[in-house]
């Protein structure tokens, strides 16, 4: 069964996004990108420091199945990488929500509101798989 936190936002490009309390946000794959890609066995983090456009390609995930990238999801500078994630990409498939990839600062917060909410995101997955 997929899961579709209803607290956090979501791009079109399958990236799930959590503000954080200091004004960061955290970046994952969501439950249905890791599902369709299979067993996670490589991650690629943008380097701490590195200046992001919304949209920008920053981040690789690889499985069994195939390479993906993974896509800014508002502008701003990478603050913190997730090593766990890194020395452990199956922690991708086991915890989706949890296993945050990368931290941004945003430099346009106003970039959050124009992400998916649960129910839009929800609506793409389902016209995605027809």
């Amino acid at each position: 069964m997929m899961s579709i936190p209803s607290d956090l936002k979501y791009t079109k490009t399958h990236e799930w996004v959590r503000r954080e309390v200091d004004g960061t946000v955290s970046v994952g794959i969501t439950h249905h990108a890791q599902d369709l890609l299979g067993d996670m066995v490589f991650v690629e983090n943008p380097a701490v420091g590195r200046k992001l456009a919304a949209g920008e390609e920053c981040a690789v995930v690889e499985s069994v199945k195939a390479a993906s990238d993974v896509y800014a999801p508002v502008s701003g500078e990478v603050v913190a990488v997730n090593e766990d994630v890194a020395a452990s990409p199956e922690k991708l498939n086991q915890d989706p929500y949890g296993a945050w990839m990368f931290r941004i600062r945003p430099s346009e917060p106003a970039q959050l509101d124009g992400l998916l909410d649960a129910a839009a995101y929800a609506a793409l997955v389902e016209s995605e798989s027809h």
